[in-house]
């Protein structure tokens, strides 16, 4: 039977409850978000006591449905200043579904300077001293190991959290006990620092997959999602070939390749930095690289490969489209394995590849770091681990650095750093960086999908005619599938095949004994959105902060020569259920 843990780090308390019944049928993303919104003062300092830290897997969670064990950790965040909620992939998620616990709720504080680790295993949770302050992620997890072993996962932050510095991620440990997978945005590290949370420790043993309702269908339901995963060319071939990176040379094409703090949308080097380039290499360098790997039990998609070093050893896994992006044209680098080292550095020191990237990009612009110059990028990322002037500066995202350094093109909303993908060449995913109550996030409402991919139809990323409508459906979708635990990708093959979200219908009907439709799926969505929305509204964001920076209205994007000319007045109809 699930059951809620609540964790107090002001008295040591840890007591597990019984679900209230105003929280029955979320998971994931719509549990984070509905416990944040109900439990957490709107206007709380959020590194103060106040705040709440929200671990959740999705409803789907321990269960033989494909790519469905990814975990939602939600917050008011220190970056935002808004409601967050932010998506990992790792083992934590399908162990802590093992042992039936729905949510981690993490409240109060240590005192300043205490570092505490939970230790969770069957009907079992405890904090205890933690010996790993001042260690980042790699070297905590490898002392964490020698404690208790390679069969538990766990959950780390890295010097950034203990900073708190406001772009700090939480670690989430693979299949391989590496702590490269991250709830990277919104600075949910920072806040698990302020609670003096320096590690989970999540013991499987014992647990077991809840039962299910009615096995025979679920298997079934299952059967037919994984085809659908597999027979998809994106989910089922593309992404492991080639990872996310695959959109480097996509994005080239359609010059929305953001270059040089969204200057231009074309780089280049994008060769050198792309999914090809980073399949050939790994392929050619062999030893500890991989092609294809998993970051989670169950996934069948895959995206997530191990890159090499010239040696043979291994550098980091495949750096995502984004950080490939933020560390690459952004900042004018075409070195690979250079970016690569960026992004170990960000999985170790827990910092958010994006609002980090973007933030060094931004330094550029400003004169505090010099255009283009990897070295000297490598010295001020250390600086995030060392705790240097400059570091704490990056290490506290774009717009801070921004401040910093006077740079009036510092793209932002709502605090948070914009993705990979220049909103005015393709303008539906400037609907949703603009609207999301997160701050400027792709993966809220992925309008890449039929604006570049075709993927779900097709709709003209240059023109704004269409582009409100297909965000607000992607985001209704999207907070419905954080809820279920499924991994983002998977949306290719639920807006490409007809059957996929039947079939995800299907499998959490035969989980529960539900009776859902694909229309409870909307409602869900929408429900989310609404709670999400509203808290901002009670923290003080209105809907005057759901814009663009100017300087994409203002200033036409080469090769295309268009701007984002949809205004304020038709954002705000996005999320038009809401009154």
């Amino acid at each position: 039977m699930f059951r809620f843990l609540r964790v107090n780090m002001t008295t040591k308390s840890c007591v597990f409850e019984d679900i209230p019944a105003e929280y029955a049928g979320l998971g994931g993303r719509g549990l984070t978000s509905t416990i944040v919104a109900r439990e957490v003062p709107p206007t709380c300092t959020p590194l103060g006591p106040h705040n709440k830290l929200v671990f959740a897997p999705g409803l789907l969670g321990a269960t033989n449905s494909p790519n469905s064990n990814r975990i939602s950790v939600g917050c008011k965040s220190p970056l935002t200043e808004g409601i967050k909620e932010s998506n990992s992939g790792g083992q934590p998620g399908g162990h802590l579904a093992k042992l039936g616990i729905l949510a981690i709720i993490v409240e109060g504080m240590a005192e300043e300077g205490e570092w505490w680790q939970l230790e969770l295993g069957k009907d079992t949770a405890k904090l205890v001293p933690s010996p790993l302050g001042g260690l980042n992620n790699f070297d905590a997890v490898a002392k964490l190991v020698e404690t208790y072993g390679k069969d538990c996962s766990y959950i780390t932050i890295g010097r950034a959290g203990e900073f708190k510095l406001t772009a700090a991620s939480i670690a989430f440990t693979d299949r391989e006990l590496r702590p490269m997978r991250h709830a990277g945005r919104g600075g949910v590290g920072a806040v698990m620092g302020s609670k003096g949370l320096k590690a989970i420790i999540v013991n499987p043993e014992g647990g077991k997959n809840h039962p299910l309702h009615d096995e025979q269908a679920f298997r079934e339901a299952s059967k037919r999602f994984a085809k659908a995963l597999t027979e998809h060319p994106v989910t089922g071939k593309g992404l492991a070939e080639y990872g996310t990176a695959v959109l480097v040379n996509i994005l080239n094409e359609a010059g929305g390749l953001p270059t040089r703090n969204f200057t231009c949308g074309q780089f280049e080097g994008h060769e050198e930095v792309s999914g090809e380039r980073m399949n050939k290499l790994t392929k050619e360098r062999g030893g500890e690289g991989a092609v294809a790997h998993g970051c989670m039990s169950g996934c069948i998609i895959r995206c997530s490969g191990l890159f090499p070093d010239t040696k043979g050893k291994l550098i980091s896994k495949w750096p995502e489209y984004e950080t490939l992006w933020c560390f690459g044209p952004h900042c004018g680098i075409d070195d690979l394995d250079l970016i690569a080292r960026f992004d170990h550095m960000c999985d170790d020191f827990g910092v958010d590849t994006i609002d980090v990237g973007v933030a060094v990009g931004v330094a550029m612009a400003g004169g505090g770091i010099p255009k283009g110059d990897g070295k000297a990028v490598l010295e001020a990322m250390q600086g995030i681990s060392d705790g240097t002037p400059l570091g704490r500066i990056i290490g506290c995202g774009t717009a801070t650095t921004g401040r910093v350094f006077g740079v009036r093109r510092v793209p932002c909303v709502k605090g948070q750093s914009l993705p990979a993908y220049d909103p005015r060449a393709v303008k539906g995913v400037g609907v949703t960086y603009a609207t999301t109550p997160m701050g400027a996030d792709h993966t809220a409402g992925y309008s890449v999908t039929a604006n570049i991919l075709g993927v779900g139809g097709k709709v003209d990323p240059l023109k704004k005619e269409g582009q409100i409508e297909l965000s607000r459906n992607l985001q209704i979708a999207t907070a419905s599938v954080d809820s279920v635990g499924l991994c983002l990708f998977t949306a290719f093959a639920i807006l490409d095949v007809p059957d996929a979200l039947p079939a995800i219908v299907d499998m959490l009907n035969a989980k529960f004994g539900w009776s859902l439709t694909g229309d409870d799926v909307v409602t869900l969505g929408q429900r989310i959105l609404s709670t999400e929305v509203d808290f901002n509204r009670r923290a003080g964001i209105t809907e005057a902060a759901d814009h663009l920076p100017d300087f994409f209205t203002d200033e036409a994007l080469p090769p295309h020569n268009t701007t984002f000319d949809i205004t304020h007045e038709e954002l705000k109809t996005t999320f038009n259920w809401i009154k």
